[in-house]
């Protein structure tokens, strides 16, 4: 067994349940679509990491998804909880390091993924910011529970929130690059994913104002 576990959390694609905020301004059909996109993104980011990795669906396992990974189900009321869980559960089992990432990054890679794993070999504690002021990459060497409990989720304060409450735990903490992820049309349109991709551009060209 690897002493490096890959967890990844995914939403299950269903319409009106992916991308919300993105949803309110370029409508639900769109909104999934390009949550798909960014999933590939992720599965190819992840697909050549050698390393153990599991991915967490958010409702149900799809079988045709994310082929030769553990699939598992996320398990808790909010999401500090069922991130919680999925780190439990990996050092139960004896991993030695552990990194969480999403499924809605544009610019992730298996180099930002690896960088997290060497900074692991020095740290506690490694986060990758989010320009929104969130993380989206959590990596643990030991069980910190002050990182799941009690924490504004979704808000732009997450991350500042969550470093001062670790100041009294004198844990050594790493960041890696700054990086931006997707909940929002200012977010998609500034991003590197919309200007090079011409499907996703075709998808928000005629419904940047549209509500549903």
């Amino acid at each position: 067994m690897s002493k490096n576990l890959l967890i990844i959390f995914v939403k299950n694609i269903k319409l009106g349940k992916v991308k919300t905020r993105l949803a309110k301004t370029i409508g639900n059909e769109n909104a999934f679509e390009i949550y798909k996109e960014l999933v590939k993104v992720t599965e190819q980011a992840t697909e050549k990491l050698n390393l153990d990795k599991r991915v967490y669906f958010s409702d149900t396992i799809i079988d045709s998804k994310w082929q030769n990974h553990t699939k598992k189900i996320q398990k808790g009321i909010d999401l500090g909880e069922r991130m919680k869980n999925a780190f439990l559960e990996g050092f139960e089992e004896g991993y030695e390091n552990i990194i969480l990432i999403g499924s809605d990054l544009p610019d992730i890679s298996s180099e930002v993924i690896t960088k997290g794993y060497e900074n692991l070999q020095k740290n506690e504690i490694v986060f990758g910011p989010a320009e929104d002021g969130g993380y989206y990459l959590l990596g643990l060497s030991k069980m910190i529970n002050t990182i799941f409990d009690n924490k504004p989720w979704s808000q732009s304060n997450l991350l500042k929130v969550t470093l001062q409450e670790l100041k009294t735990t004198q844990e050594k903490i790493s960041f890696l690059q700054e990086l931006n992820d997707i909940d929002t049309i200012e977010d998609l349109l500034k991003s590197d994913f919309y200007k090079n991709n011409i499907h996703i551009q075709k998808l928000t060209k005629n419904d940047e104002t549209t509500t549903t």
